[in-house]
C-alpha cells in the first residue's frame, strides 16, 4: 500500500493588515500586554489568519521525500539533497497544488498531530484558494486495520496514546526522546521559530526543519509499527 508521510509549517498575517474587526474579535479576551503579543504570534495556528509555507513529504518505502516551499521572492527551482527534492513556490496555491498532485499517488497518510492540525489545516487553506483535495484527509478518525480496512489518515498521536487513554499526550520532540530518536528540536529550531525565519526570508531553513520534522516522524511511525501495532 502506498505511504505517505507529510508535516507542514505555517506562519500568520501581519496582524495590522486585518480588518479592524477581526482585530477586535482576536483580541476580545486580551487583557495584558502579553496577552495581545501571544494573540499576534497564534496567527499561523488557524487557516483563517495563517498560510502554509512549507510542507515535507516521504515516502517511507523508498526513502525519497520532498519538500514544496514558498519563496515568494525567488522563482520557481528545484534542488535535491540526500533523496530529497527541495521545490520552491512563489504562492501558497502553487505549493498546494504540488501537494495534491503528489498525495494522489498514495492511499495512507501518515502524520504526528495531523487530524488536530495539519490535515484540516491543508484542507481549508485549499478551500480558500479554490483548490479541490485531490485526498480526504479527514476520514473516520478510528479506522481500524484489525477489521480489514485501509487507515487513511494514521496520526501517530492518536495511536501512541491510544487515542487519549495516555494521560499526557507530550509532542513530537518528547515522543522522540522517549524513544531515543534525535529530535528536530535539538537543532536549536523549532516550530515558534519559523515565522521570524520567513520575515528574515531563510526560507530554506524552515524547508530543512519541515523535513527533520517528517524525518523524525518515519522513525517513530517505525517503532509504532514495530511494537505496539498489534494486527
Amino acid at each position: 500500500m502506498p505511504k505517505l508521510i507529510f508535516d507542514i509549517e505555517t506562519v500568520g498575517v501581519e496582524f495590522d493588515s486585518l480588518d479592524n474587526k477581526s482585530q477586535e474579535l482576536l483580541l476580545r479576551f486580551a487583557e495584558t500586554p502579553e496577552d495581545v503579543e501571544a494573540v499576534k504570534d497564534g496567527l499561523g495556528f488557524s487557516p483563517l489568519t495563517g498560510q502554509v509555507v512549507a510542507i515535507g513529504v516521504l515516502n517511507p518505502e523508498t526513502s525519497k521525500g520532498a519538500v514544496y516551499f514558498l519563496s515568494p521572492d525567488g522563482s520557481y527551482e528545484k534542488t535535491e539533497n540526500d533523496n530529497v527534492q527541495y521545490i520552491r513556490h512563489k504562492t501558497e496555491k502553487d505549493l498546494l497544488k504540488s501537494f495534491w498532485d503528489a498525495s494522489a499517488h498514495y492511499d495512507q497518510f501518515i502524520t504526528f498531530n495531523g487530524r488536530g492540525f495539519d490535515a484540516p489545516y491543508l484542507m481549508i487553506r485549499s478551500a480558500i484558494n479554490k483548490i479541490k483535495p485531490a485526498k480526504n484527509l479527514m476520514t473516520y478518525r478510528y479506522e481500524s486495520e484489525q477489521y480489514g480496512k485501509i487507515i487513511t489518515h494514521l496520526d501517530l498521536l492518536d495511536r501512541l496514546t491510544f487515542f487519549g487513554a495516555v494521560r499526557r499526550k507530550g509532542g513530537l520532540h518528547m515522543w522522540c526522546r522517549a524513544f531515543g530518536i534525535k529530535s528536530p528540536k535539538s537543532e536549536g529550531i523549532s516550530g515558534e521559530d519559523v515565522a521570524q525565519l520567513f520575515k528574515d526570508k531563510e526560507y530554506m531553513k524552515i524547508a530543512e526543519y519541515c523535513f527533520d520534522d517528517v524525518l523524525a516522524t518515519e522513525k517513530l511511525y517505525e517503532c509504532w509499527e514495530k511494537y505496539i501495532n498489534i494486527k
